[in-house]
């Protein structure tokens, strides 16, 4: 596979997560953390950071408006749920890997 070929396919992978997750405002960020160790937030911040690596200044707002479909105050009015103890506990176990699997790469290089 060519390298255009295989930037327009990782290109609409990437928009079919996102409209994925815009579709499903009932997976709740913290359970995404608590699982995988990333969320919509996450995605906005990556979406910004590679902008900017590129030259092009995305503010945080502008970012979430991207990912989440709309403006993030209306998707939090909207679809977000108070938290449980029991999602911050698993948010806080995943985020220590997410900090475990960082450390391990820092050492090995």
């Amino acid at each position: 596979m060519d390298k255009q070929t295989k930037l327009e396919i990782e290109a609409a992978t990437f928009r079919r997560i996102i409209k994925h997750m815009q579709k499903r405002t009932d997976a709740q960020n913290i359970d995404l953390m608590g699982l995988a160790g990333f969320c919509r937030n996450c995605f906005s911040k990556w979406y910004a950071a590679e902008a900017a690596e590129r030259g092009i200044d995305i503010g945080k707002m502008e970012a979430r408006e991207i990912i989440y479909g709309m403006p993030y105050d209306e998707w939090v009015e909207k679809y977000q749920t108070p938290a449980t103890e029991e999602q911050m506990k698993l948010m806080d176990e995943s985020l220590q890997k997410n900090m475990d699997e960082s450390l391990q790469k820092n050492k090995e290089m």
